[in-house]
């Protein structure tokens, strides 16, 4: 195969080289001796983001150059029975339109891709080269989404719409973040459903907790029973709500956690006391300045044995509250769904309840690599290409 003409990838590549060589010209240049390290570091960033985007924007270019040459040489060497592409469908495509254009935003800035597209009638067009660089079928890259993810989980759209127009430009809407969550989600629980937990043994506890929070949600969001119970409490003109009473705004979001706790059969079977007389033995084998911790929880079983008979409750099936399942609530849901004035749309606050857990339980590198598979599989299919007769 002939190697391809270095002058067309000399000039693709022109836009970049040009940055590149200002930017070494604005810091070689005597003036930005006189510059403090903080106006040097704004210059870096930006024509640096800049430059990274020219740099992408000539590779997508130096392969839609080659994707047309492949496809002009496959059609010369085969004028009687022209080359085509089969898609998944089974459909043949030979006819080929050059110049199809797409504005991917990534963390760079938002670049073009240029592209042929295999028609043939009454079908869908193929992009090969969309393939080949597993594009996703929204306009934000598959680089973008995690940093999206990233910041959204944490803060809100607002300060994540802030944190990635500062790194990335304006690449991306505050109500794009929010539909971007919820695509983004959408393997969650088939990614869970593949996997095999560690198996336990008899001498540990299995702890399963259960609580609900509620979530202030948007007036269109909320689902017919709630609705109606809110319009009916609309109606109602009151100052105040009676005791118990709720005001018919706020699904329950409901959490589960599952842990195991080592050594800790004997306080479910009700005998206090042994493990207090426990803590103690191992109290004294710590020196002064760690007892802290467990003289504390020495104190807390003492002053309340007499009301920790968990063996009554587990006798009677009553459910026993843990700071566990709270703290996960507080942390899950309260931090990032009751800021001041916040509402959801029931699809965005499922999402974000499941990217957080994610995020939590250390799976998000594991899950954005099946994630991109699966979007791969349903974006692409599995085409196959042939550009000879």
């Amino acid at each position: 195969m002939a190697p391809y003409d270095t002058a067309v990838t000399a000039d693709c590549f022109a836009q970049a080289r040009h940055t590149f060589n200002y930017l070494i010209g604005q810091l070689t240049d005597p003036a930005a001796g006189t510059q403090t390290h903080d106006h040097l570091e704004e210059l870096l960033v930006t024509q640096g983001r800049e430059l990274q985007r020219q740099l992408l924007q000539a590779h997508l270019d130096l392969r839609a150059r080659r994707e047309r040459q492949a496809v002009s040489a496959a059609r010369a060497r085969a004028r009687r029975n022209p080359a085509g592409v089969v898609g998944a469908d089974g459909v043949i495509r030979r006819r080929v339109e050059t110049g199809h254009h797409r504005l991917p935003a990534t963390v760079f800035g938002t670049v073009t891709l240029t592209r042929c597209a295999w028609r043939a009638p009454n079908t869908a067009n193929l992009y090969p080269a969309g393939e080949q660089l597993s594009l996703p079928g929204r306009r934000h890259s598959h680089g973008l989404a995690p940093l999206v993810v990233a910041e959204a989980v944490r803060g809100s759209f607002d300060t994540a719409h802030a944190a990635i127009t500062a790194r990335c430009g304006t690449v991306i809407g505050k109500r794009q973040i929010e539909d971007l969550l919820v695509v983004s989600a959408q393997d969650i629980d088939a990614f869970y459903a593949e996997q095999t937990p560690q198996p336990r043994t008899g001498e540990e506890l299995l702890v399963l907790s259960f609580d609900g929070k509620g979530i202030a949600m948007r007036p269109d969001a909320l689902r017919p029973a709630t609705a109606k119970a809110a319009a009916r409490a609309k109606r109602t003109v009151r100052t105040r709500l009676a005791g118990g009473e709720k005001p018919a705004r706020k699904p329950m979001a409901t959490l589960g956690v599952i842990y195991d706790a080592a050594w800790a059969l004997t306080l479910p079977a009700g005998n206090v006391h042994q493990v207090i007389t426990d803590l103690k033995r191992r109290a004294d084998t710590l020196p002064a300045d760690r007892r802290n911790g467990i003289d504390t929880t020495i104190g807390y079983l003492a002053n309340n044995a007499d009301h920790l008979r968990y063996d009554h409750a587990l006798a009677h099936g009553w459910p026993i509250a843990t700071g566990v399942i709270e703290g996960a609530c507080r942390h899950l849901i309260a931090d990032r769904f009751n800021l001041a004035g916040a509402r959801w749309g029931l699809a965005a606050a499922e999402a974000m309840l499941k990217l957080r857990a994610l995020s939590t339980n250390q799976d998000l590198d594991r899950y954005w690599a099946y994630h991109l598979r699966r979007e791969h599989e349903r974006t692409h299919h599995q085409h196959q290409y042939a550009l000879t007769a």
